[in-house]
């Protein structure tokens, strides 16, 4: 109904914002990430919106960037994720950073978010993964480059407990090799033994 609303930043509260767009105040739910990025009150500010209507409730969700509210509409889509949730995930992740987080398959970023527990990250990352392959996102090289370090941290972690085990150096990394990097550092340790009998 509303893709948009232009005005002035008239509120803010802890999860929503009051845009005043010719004299009418529309109270707008909103993640950290636009809460940040809409700035002080009196700005002029300009809402990707979304109007969720259920037979008791109509709640207007609005988004500082297009590419965020995509995203609020795509977490929407996966059985289990309402709007608070997906408000919850997008206020720990950036459109981008989630992408990197599901492309790489860490649940760790997405469990951060209030309200959501490993089974449902799970299921995000399941869901978006099909739904992100179509997408065109911008993906920051920084998300990127901090996600490749989080993994390679893990790895070297795992190697590191395997030369204190007794094997050598080069056992250690080749056992690692090819093991997804976004698993905890014990599962990476577990595979990597088994690897090694």
């Amino acid at each position: 109904m509303y893709y948009y609303i232009k005005g002035k930043l008239a509120h803010k509260d802890i999860d929503f914002v009051v845009i005043d767009a010719g004299g009418v105040g529309y109270k707008i739910n909103t993640s950290q990430t636009s809460m940040q990025m809409f700035g002080d009150r009196g700005a002029d500010v300009l809402a990707y919106t979304y109007l969720h209507v259920r037979e008791d409730v109509m709640d207007l969700y609005g988004f500082a960037a297009k590419e965020e509210r995509e995203m609020f509409l795509r977490l929407l889509s996966i059985s289990g994720v309402g709007p608070k949730a997906a408000l919850a995930i997008l206020s720990v992740a950036t459109p981008s950073k989630l992408a990197v987080a599901v492309l790489t398959n860490d649940t760790k970023i997405i469990t951060k978010a209030a309200g959501v527990g490993p089974k449902l990250a799970q299921r995000v990352i399941l869901e978006l993964k099909d739904k992100l392959k179509d997408a065109d996102l911008h993906i920051d090289e920084a998300d990127a480059a901090e996600a490749e370090a989080a993994q390679s941290d893990s790895k070297s972690d795992a190697v590191s407990a395997l030369v204190v085990l007794g094997y050598s150096a080069n056992e250690a990394r080749d056992a690692v090799r090819g093991i997804d990097g976004s698993l905890e550092t014990e599962e990476i340790i577990k595979k990597a033994l088994i690897n090694l009998m």
